[in-house]
Formats: structure tokens, C-alpha cells, sequence
């Protein structure tokens, strides 16, 4: 069981950002997608998710074709975004907007159950649940970024750059909770920038540069590859 992506081409008007690539993500893990700014590393997490319909390739969620499905019906078959930049609704309080992250779902019993979840793991959030979105501050609004994606009960999870404009200690804490929501069954697509924090908590990564995968390996042998420590890691 895996979320697996084969030759996937993908760009915008008449460019070809992702030129072919291959990779996958298995049941209960975390793979990284490392690569410098322009790589193509958002434009494969859109194509991925519904957002943006690829060129050419095949994306599969355990088996089922996802390529080519609507946004909402690739968040149905258990895939959830989170997007660069949170894109939060911000006159929404923190309760309203994890609601809305369970918008494909009817089971009340379950979203009530998620929502729990989200607050034991997040429990800024139910503090402050009553507080417009953008009185949070910036970590407060990526974990209710990570927590809205969760209340779709996703099995899969893509996050487009978690850390970013985010200080190291609270780069380090939503890390940690990265870890916990993967011992909770959900598997990870991680893009970043920041390759350390990436590389500390996945367990294979391939590095994206133009839209080619130049890199691949289990996250110890990435840390320790001299090109990737030259270009990402110091």
C-alpha cells in the first residue's frame, strides 16, 4: 500500500516544471521532496492533489488511479493538502477553520473524534479555538494548517514547506509532531527547503533540482552524501 507517482509530468502553460519523475510514498512512512526554490517540488504536490492537472504519468492512492479525479474527490479517497503559506481563512475562528477541513465528510461521530485528536496533538489550538485565524501566531497557524488537513481523516498527508518563516524551536516542535502524526497511521509527503529538519525526521527522501530527481536514498545516506551535505546541509 503506498501513494505512488510514476513519470509525472506537469507545468504551467507551455512550461514544463516536472519532467518525468518517479517515486512513492509506502503506508505509515515519511519521504521527503528536498530541492532548492524553482525545482518543481509544489507544482508535484498540486499535481498530486487534484489542483492541478498533470501533463502526463500515472498518481495512484493504494491502487486507485488519483490522476485526472477533482480536488474534493482526491481528498475523498484519503489525501490531504497543506498547503505552502497555510492559506488559512483568517476573519474564520480556529474552530471554523478546522470544520471546514472536514468539509467531504458526514460522519459526525468520527469528526468529532478528529477534532479531539487535533487538539490533544496540537493543544495551542483548543486554547485558542475561539480566536480569528489571524490573531494566531505564525507556528499557531501552521499547526492549524497541519490540523485542518487532518480533520479530512486523511491516510496520506502532503505539506508544502511546514517550516517555513517559522523560528528553529518551533521549526523543531511541528517536526516532532510530523512524527507523532505518522505513529498515528497517517504516511507524510514532505517538501522543504529546510533538508536538515526534513532528513531528522523522514525515512527516504529524493532531492527534486528542475524538475528531475537527481538524488534518492534513505534519509541517513542523503545526510551523509557529500553533494547534498555541499548544497543543503550547511
Amino acid at each position: 500500500m503506498a501513494l505512488e507517482v510514476a513519470g509525472l509530468e506537469a507545468g504551467y502553460g507551455g512550461a514544463r516544471v516536472v519532467q518525468g519523475i518517479s517515486f512513492a510514498v509506502p503506508e505509515g512512512s515519511i519521504v521527503t521532496l528536498l530541492g532548492p526554490n524553482g525545482a518543481g517540488k509544489s507544482t508535484t504536490l498540486r499535481s498530486i492533489a487534484g489542483l492541478l492537472k498533470p501533463n502526463r504519468g500515472i498518481v495512484t492512492l493504494d491502487g486507485d488511479r488519483l490522476d485526472g479525479l477533482t480536488a474534493d474527490a482526491v481528498v475523498r479517497r484519503g489525501l490531504a493538502l497543506v498547503p505552502e503559506r497555510r492559506e488559512l481563512f483568517p476573519s474564520l475562528s480556529v474552530a471554523e477553520n478546522l470544520a471546514l477541513g472536514a468539509y467531504t465528510r458526514r460522519d459526525r461521530a468520527g469528526i468529532a473524534a478528529d477534532l479531539e485528536m487535533v487538539f490533544t496533538l496540537f493543544p495551542r489550538l483548543k486554547e485558542r479555538r475561539q480566536q480569528h485565524a489571524r490573531t494566531l501566531s505564525g507556528g499557531e497557524q501552521q499547526m492549524l494548517a497541519i490540523g485542518r488537513g487532518l480533520m479530512s481523516h486523511p491516510r496520506y498527508l502532503l505539506l508544502d514547506e511546514p517550516s517555513l518563516g517559522l523560528a528553529p524551536l518551533l521549526i523543531a516542535e511541528i517536526f516532532r509532531k510530523l512524527t507523532e502524526i505518522r505513529a498515528g497511521g497517517t504516511a507524510i509527503l514532505l517538501v522543504e527547503q529546510n533538508a536538515s529538519a526534513a532528513l531528522d525526521v523522514a525515512d527516504h527522501g529524493y532531492v527534486l533540482e528542475t524538475g528531475v530527481i537527481q538524488l534518492e536514498g534513505n534519509a541517513a545516506s542523503l545526510a551523509a552524501d557529500e553533494a547534498v551535505r555541499e548544497t543543503y546541509l550547511r
